[in-house]
């Protein structure tokens, strides 16, 4: 569960806009400024039209939203771990152990049902153990630490690096052991001590003996835990990671036929660990596509981002058919059935990926790959239909286009008051999208359902599309807009953070994506909905109520 369900919206950040800028009605492009005097006069708007109620069961849905949400992400971050534990039990340093460890406690417990105990208790303590780590994770950073985390490009570029040299210590280059002074102390302490502490030591002692194969996963899953912004996170995948890891042993313990069925290690080992070492690498250039749209350097394009990850997804399945070969490696005689599939996969997925580099949508890799108004050369339409009256009548500029992009294919304003004054020029609702550059969810939402061709006309036509970006650094406001927000804990010095505090104090959200369909009053017209995969219809009965209360009370 979410920790940020119980924000209150205490004040209506509209009336704080009313209030910063009823000096100046107008802006300089003729439209009237949000919330100011002129605007409500000639409009004939009045303060509050928003019955207490409605707003207390807006309060209680967004809370709703919030939580399930809160959870999607947590489930994904278990199921992460989990097969991040079961990938670490895969490599040389620990799968070879199982048979040793199972038959040393057969031994010292002296009896099949104490062994079975023991082995419960250390598959236990593998688990506090990794756990203990999530949770310190989340102690020193914090939620609002890990949120900035996920969206810095200072900490994206170090992720970047941190997953590169993991990858190069998969492939064999060294190997990231923990200093040998702790190593043999609990060591030691596993050896003097009996009973129930002897076996934690134990526990310990395998967590650092193997962190030179399990480290680099460790310090994936936590990347990945982090950069999903929720502080129970990093706790959930380590528990997930430890879960995997243990279930093994203690499976070996109680049933032996589980441990004679075990394949026998060998040389296939450091192929799982090899192949790791792409899928790192892999991995890492979402992080540097992250950096690249934080920083707006504009390099890193799609094109780019493709070009690598089908290269590196046919190098893999050339290794597995034993093309390639690293110094470390065992000779490959023949090439057995599994090699033979796994190799089938990479290679079909690297040239599955090939139409992509001519616009095509890819969207199994939506929201790793940067978007698609990045890609210098489209062949195909996209989500673009034909040219509607209302894309002829946009604007041709509009404010912050020289550092933010629309997603292909829309038209969007980037600033609060200069998209509510063209939706009264225009006499349209309001689509409100709460974004990020680097929200995943945000981009799989673009690529997977905008480009349905109802959902991108009703966008288009229907409302105006405002995408508020919430870690947009670059862009600093105005000294009359700049204040100290309570949910921030500091002043609204940039747009990234204006929006941020906008949406928590307004609306009583702090995830993206965030749809919020509003009158011209900010006053929401129906509830607000975060993600919606797989299901068009649902968005698009979402867009359509907004539509249908729009045009009931006006």
């Amino acid at each position: 569960m979410s920790i940020f369900w119980f924000i209150q919206p205490t004040k209506s950040y509209a009336l704080k806009l009313q209030a910063d800028t009823a000096a100046s009605a107008s802006t300089d492009d003729g439209f009237t400024t949000v919330g100011s005097a002129a605007d409500s006069a000639a409009n004939n708007i009045k303060k509050d039209t928003v019955k207490k109620d409605t707003v207390s069961s807006t309060k209680s849905v967004e809370k709703d939203i919030q939580k399930s949400e809160a959870q999607k992400t947590l489930w994904q971050t278990f199921i992460e771990g989990l097969l991040g534990g079961f990938l670490a039990f895969l490599m040389p340093c620990i799968f070879p152990m199982v048979p040793l460890t199972v038959s040393y406690f057969t031994k010292r417990a002296g009896s099949k049902q104490k062994g079975i105990g023991q082995a419960i208790i250390y598959g236990l303590s593998i688990i506090v153990i990794y756990v203990a780590v999530g949770l310190l994770i989340t102690i020193l950073f914090g939620s609002s630490k890990l949120n900035e985390l996920s969206s810095s490009g200072i900490f994206n570029i170090l992720f970047f690096l941190l997953l590169v040299v993991f990858a190069i210590s998969f492939f064999g280059a060294f190997e990231i052991t923990l200093p040998s002074s702790i190593v043999n102390k609990i060591d030691q302490k596993a050896d003097n001590s009996k009973g129930l502490g002897g076996i934690f030591f134990m526990a310990a002692s395998l967590a650092l003996v193997s962190f030179s194969c399990t480290g680099p996963i460790i310090g994936t899953l936590l990347v990945q835990a982090s950069s999903k912004g929720d502080i129970l996170a990093p706790a959930i995948g380590m528990f997930g990671f430890a879960l995997a890891l243990a279930l093994p042993f203690t499976l070996s313990a109680i049933f032996p036929g589980f441990l004679n069925s075990m394949p026998k290690s060998g040389g296939w080992l450091n192929s799982v660990k090899v192949c790791l070492g792409f899928l790192e690498l892999a991995l890492a250039l979402k992080f540097l596509s992250a950096a690249d749209l934080v920083w707006h350097w504009e390099w890193f394009d799609r094109e780019i981002f493709l070009v690598l990850w089908i290269v590196i997804f046919t190098m893999m399945g050339f290794y597995l058919l034993g093309k390639l070969k690293f110094s470390h490696d065992s000779d490959l005689p023949f090439v057995s059935v599994p090699r033979l599939f796994f190799a089938l996969i990479s290679i079909s997925f690297a040239v599955y990926m090939v139409p992509g580099l001519w616009g095509a949508p890819v969207k199994i890799l939506s929201g790793l790959a940067p978007p698609m108004n990045t890609q210098d050369f489209i062949l195909t339409s996209g989500g673009s239909g034909p040219v509607s009256q209302a894309s002829l009548d946009f604007p041709k500029k509009v404010k912050y286009d020289d550092v933010l992009h629309p997603p292909h294919g829309f038209n969007v304003f980037f600033d609060l008051d200069e998209g509510v004054a063209y939706a009264k020029a225009v006499n349209k609702p309001i689509m409100l999208d709460f974004t990020g550059h680097t929200c995943v969810n945000c981009r799989k939402m673009e690529d997977d359902v905008w480009v349905d061709p109802t959902v991108g006309s009703i966008i288009n036509d229907k409302y105006v599309l405002i995408q508020l970006y919430v870690d947009e650094r670059s862009i600093k406001m105005p000294a009359e807009k700049v204040h100290y927000s309570n949910y921030l804990k500091g002043n609204t010095d940039d747009l990234g953070r204006w929006n941020q505090d906008f949406q928590a104090t307004k609306y009583g959200a702090n995830s993206q994506p965030y749809y919020v369909l509003v009158d011209h009053n900010l006053n929401q017209l129906v509830k607000p909905e975060g993600a919606i995969f797989n299901d068009n219809a649902a968005y698009i009965a979402f867009l359509q109520s907004g539509l249908d209360q729009y045009n009931k009370v006006k």
